[in-house]
């Protein structure tokens, strides 16, 4: 699924053993587009702060015992304001709340 620029990829599962949280993220933003630490550890930042003020969008959807991995991918070598970031990250998780509640859960 993608808003440019972000490209997620979720799978959702059933959890095995306790956890701390239903909903477990990977962040990953490319050498190939910031060359710089600092410009790769601003949009890793920016992303963090998006998904963590917006998760129960997705986490409410979550009955017991599932658990959702879920991969922000940056795809553009342009820095966007976080504004537009929280934007494009609270459409990624309201479309995968849709479908997550829909599709039956992977066997682990």
């Amino acid at each position: 699924m993608t808003a440019f620029p972000i490209k997620t990829v979720y799978m959702k599962t059933l959890a095995v053993g306790p956890q701390e949280s239903n909903i477990q993220l990977l962040i990953s933003v490319p050498k190939r587009h910031f060359k710089h630490a600092v410009d790769r550890n601003r949009v890793k930042r920016q992303l963090r702060e998006a998904f963590r003020k917006n998760c129960s969008l997705l986490g409410s959807r979550l009955s017991e015992g599932e658990h959702v991995d879920l991969a922000f991918v940056w795809m553009a070598p342009t820095h966007l304001d976080s504004a537009k970031v929280v934007a494009r990250v609270v459409s990624l998780l309201c479309r995968i709340a849709d479908k997550v509640g829909t599709v039956p859960p992977a066997q682990p």
